[in-house]
């Protein structure tokens, strides 16, 4: 299949980093900006020596931020000075705000309709109503602005670099089958091995598919930051529940769920949270049905060019 640039046309002086390269390099600048960061939360009382974190909101707040964004300035490093493209060639581009706001909105009601039926299918119980004080809406507030960075950060990586780069190679299929496993096997240390973990590191790679394609078809990566930001923080702070199998110290605004003492752990996830329900796979193949059928993939983007000047062995 022929590559094609997904995001923007690239430029005569660009290069691309080599798809061998790009692969571990994923992981090693994830891995660089977290030690960066945990590092300096150390320093500043949020992480212990011996690399646990301050279990408050205030800690999962610095978590998000301080060790996901230094991975995020990483990348941008590269692509502008290595690969000498712009950020919009990662998808960074225009009708941020718009796109954004419509991208969270998405993740609010995908989330809301798992939860929901999860619900319906008598899979939780009221643990406590939620609340709107003050000292709740603050922890919330800030929780929110950490998964923007944290979401986002994932998604400059996966979708937009990491896609982008192996779609303009070899075609949208590797590039979307390939961003999405790794995002999948990136949190395969979540948890101990479980069935849980299992379906859930299923139902990631099921996500990296709906998003990979949800940000091919609109041509930007804005809205699957939004929608990402949106579904990590409502399972936390709207709803008390784990995210990925991390569980949230902060209240929940809206309702605190717990799983029901009879409910099999295929339909709330178990420990791993509604991201290994069988629920949530219903309704990412409907929304990777969705994307992914919404014209053709050969109206998305631009074919990429592979003449020398933009492809050649030595500038990768």
């Amino acid at each position: 299949m022929a590559g094609r640039e997904i995001y923007s046309k690239r430029g005569p002086q660009a290069r691309r980093t080599w798809t061998a390269a790009a692969i571990p390099m994923v992981v090693v600048l994830i891995i660089l900006g977290a030690i960066i960061g945990a590092v300096a939360g150390v320093f500043l009382g949020f992480i212990s020596a011996d690399g646990s974190s301050d279990e408050t909101w205030q800690g999962m707040t610095y978590m998000l931020i301080g060790t996901f964004a230094p991975g995020a300035v990483l990348i941008f490093l590269w692509v502008v000075f290595f690969e000498r493209r712009p950020l919009a060639a990662i998808g960074l581009n225009g009708q941020f705000l718009g796109r954004f706001v419509r991208g969270y909105g998405l993740g609010l009601a995908f989330l809301t309709i798992v939860v929901g039926g999860i619900w319906l299918l008598g899979g939780y119980q009221i643990e406590a109503s939620g609340s709107v004080a003050l000292a709740v809406l603050i922890p919330a507030a800030w929780v929110l602005l950490g998964f923007i960075v944290q979401g986002s950060t994932e998604e400059i990586f996966m979708r937009g670099w990491l896609m982008g780069l192996i779609t303009s190679r070899h075609g949208i299929v590797w590039g979307v089958v390939v961003n999405s496993a790794i995002f999948s096997l990136l949190h395969g240390a979540n948890i101990e091995m479980s069935a849980e973990l299992i379906f859930g590191l299923a139902n990631i790679l099921l996500v990296g598919v709906m998003l990979s394609f949800y940000a091919i078809k609109e041509g930007s990566l804005w809205g699957v930051c939004g929608w990402h930001a949106a579904w990590n923080w409502l399972l936390a702070s709207g709803f008390g529940l784990p995210v990925s199998g991390h569980d949230s110290p902060v209240n929940p605004i809206l309702i605190d769920l717990a799983d029901a003492p009879d409910a099999a752990w295929w339909l709330t996830g178990g420990v791993f949270g509604p991201e290994a329900s069988a629920v949530t796979t219903v309704v990412l193949l409907a929304g990777t049905l969705y994307w992914a059928f919404k014209g053709k993939a050969a109206d998305y983007g631009v074919e990429a060019p592979t003449d020398a000047a933009t492809d050649n062995p030595a500038q990768g």
